[in-house]
């Protein structure tokens, strides 16, 4: 595991959470993303897909994005990324080539995962950074607003 430095990681993901809240609300899938350096938020973000019709704004893009932006470099060494979800092909690129230390997800993602799931780019000796990654942190929460979001999108479908 990572350098822990007294990191409370369910009240990080507790914001991810709501941040995958605001996703719900606006018919994204919902997931949420927190970028931690030194205790202190740097970035907060959800996914925006279907509100900006951009296929790479995914919430831990995005929250890397913003991070970047916020502190005026692009190496974001001894950070802590919190994700409700395991990432995917994409993000984990981007958590790779931005130098995320630490990668804290809740649930895994079947179809897409790139840490336990399909593939793990994540911790390959295939590249030059390696990241530490903690899974399952508040689990059942995680899974329970994607399998809400999912449930409520093929009864929408079944009434049309």
């Amino acid at each position: 595991m990572g350098k822990e430095k007294n990191m409370n990681h369910n009240y990080y993901m507790k914001i991810a959470l709501e941040e995958a809240k605001k996703a719900y609300k606006e018919r994204e899938v919902p997931i949420g993303c927190v970028l931690v350096i030194d205790n202190k938020i740097v970035a907060k973000a959800h996914n925006m897909k279907e509100v900006t019709g951009q296929a790479i704004y995914h919430a831990e893009v995005l929250a890397i994005k913003k991070a970047c932006e916020k502190i005026g470099i692009w190496r974001l060494e001894g950070s802590y990324l919190y994700t409700t979800v395991e990432p995917c092909v994409m993000c984990s690129g981007a958590i790779i080539h931005s130098r995320v230390e630490n990668v804290i997800y809740g649930t895994c993602d079947s179809k897409n995962g790139c840490h336990k799931s399909k593939i793990d780019l994540l911790t390959s000796n295939l590249f030059n950074h390696k990241v530490n990654v903690i899974s399952g942190i508040m689990k059942e929460e995680c899974e329970k607003i994607l399998k809400d979001f999912f449930k409520e999108i093929r009864e929408e479908k079944r009434k049309k």
